[in-house]
């Protein structure tokens, strides 16, 4: 799909005030045409943009939903239980499928900032098609971006290829997500990464040639145009990894002794150091991630009602089991 589709399924929308396309409808190679795009979409009053959006596209959601409590129940549940995003499934316009996921533009922004959540922080961490962004949420993910680097060069060892370095950034959102159990693709993180590498590569080049710049990151090229990585895993190389994570990452990994809270070391234990290190953001983000991904399961799964969640699980579990098989 192109701009101008992505942009015209949002005309039978209220307005919003950030919308971006993710996924694998972003799969160059993707040509299937059962394959939903989803979007997430931020708007500065959710209980005011369902009550609209309830207007217009009622059959949008659960009827459940709508007749117990409408737009305060979808508010609600998505807030309460869920973390704060409230998604619609199968949605047929125009003969295409669409999932949209709706969240206040505060909630956005402070997981993109400050891994709050660490839930949709990870989507953007991943290549995306920004189709509206009033608020230039493009330019503070930068931050987001920056973090996603300095975590995964914290976790990968002292010399790499540009693809594990995708991988591993990918596989951060992933890590601890219940869904990764029984209902994904075993093999999702490597088909995400080798079915959108340019998508990467253009993301993250800017970060990669800063890092060299700061002498953090030795980079060659290889034959076929790929980067090779090589980091010092130094106590000075980890301090400024650390202090390039979000304050509540950097606050918990500092309670385990091993930096302060500007993010320097207060051990002198070389590898030791690092590698707690590591191994707390490690537990960090397992955590929060296993937590938000178990409430936004029972919140989805509350949202979308019976025939979609069992239609939605199906269709998840499926592709999980063929990836094992």
């Amino acid at each position: 799909m192109d701009n101008a589709t992505f942009r015209s399924f949002l005309q039978v929308l209220p307005p919003v005030e950030f919308a971006c396309v993710y996924g694998s409808s972003l799969h160059p190679s993707n040509h299937d045409k059962t394959t939903m795009t989803d979007y997430i979409l931020g708007v500065s009053d959710p209980k005011q943009w369902h009550s609209e959006n309830l207007k217009l596209n009622k059959h949008h959601y659960a009827s459940w939903m709508v007749h117990l409590g409408g737009e305060s129940l979808i508010t609600g549940v998505a807030d309460r239980i869920g973390v704060g995003v409230h998604f619609n499934p199968f949605v047929t316009w125009n003969g295409k499928l669409f999932k949209y996921g709706v969240i206040q533009m505060h909630d956005l922004l402070q997981d993109v900032q400050y891994w709050e959540k660490f839930y949709l922080c990870g989507r953007l961490q991943k290549p995306v098609h920004i189709v509206v962004d009033n608020l230039d949420v493009n330019s503070t993910n930068s931050v987001n971006l920056r973090a996603a680097v300095s975590a995964a060069l914290l976790l990968l060892p002292s010399e790499f290829t540009e693809e594990d370095l995708y991988a591993k950034v990918c596989s951060l959102s992933y890590t601890g997500d219940i869904r990764m159990l029984f209902a994904e693709d075993k093999n999702k993180v490597k088909k995400i990464v080798t079915g959108q590498f340019d998508l990467f590569h253009s993301m993250y080049k800017p970060f990669l040639e800063e890092y060299e710049a700061k002498k953090l990151l030795r980079l060659s090229s290889t034959a076929n145009n790929q980067i090779h990585a090589t980091q010092d895993c130094d106590l000075s190389v980890a301090c400024a990894l650390v202090s390039a994570l979000p304050p509540s990452i950097r606050s918990q990994i500092s309670k385990n002794g091993e930096l302060t809270e500007t993010g320097r070391f207060i051990h002198d234990t070389k590898v030791s150091a690092r590698e707690v290190a590591a191994n707390c953001l490690q537990r960090i983000l397992r955590q929060r991630v296993m937590v938000s991904s178990a409430r936004q399961a029972i919140s989805g799964l509350l949202a979308v009602g019976g025939v979609n969640a069992t239609r939605y699980l199906f269709k998840k579990v499926s592709k999980a089991w063929r990836s094992w098989r």
